[in-house]
């Protein structure tokens, strides 16, 4: 099974940046999607970007443009670079992670999820 632990969240300005990790350790396979969730309060989970194995990426459109997913094989680390952030990015954010290849932003289809970390946009 996957273990994920997020870390690098806190408090910006809009038009800051911030940039968020996922430690991933566990792997059993050489198939994975590794996703960013974000949920603000009183909003549903909401998918925000993936990497798979192969390097893959997809992102939401709201943050296309802005964010950039990108993988650490060494390392067992994906990390989510976001810039030109909004008050609208304030949220939990949370990486979750299965072994299959498709990066569903369904969170139905994620067996491993991280704790979770605030992300906090504003002046």
């Amino acid at each position: 099974q996957l273990q994920l632990v997020e870390s690098g969240g806190g408090l910006v300005q809009p038009g800051g940046s911030l940039r968020l990790s996922c430690a991933v350790s566990g792997f059993s396979s050489i198939y994975y999607s590794i996703t960013w969730f974000r949920q603000a309060p009183g909003k549903e989970r909401e998918g925000v970007s993936c990497i798979n194995n192969d390097g893959t990426t997809t992102y939401a459109d709201s943050v296309k443009g802005r964010f950039t997913i990108s993988q650490d094989s060494a390392e067992k680390t994906v990390h989510l670079q976001m810039n030109s952030l909004k008050a609208e990015d304030t949220a939990i954010y949370y990486c979750a992670g299965d072994f299959f290849t498709s990066c569903p932003f369904r969170e139905k289809y994620y067996s491993y999820w991280g704790q979770g970390i605030q992300v906090s946009v504003s002046s």
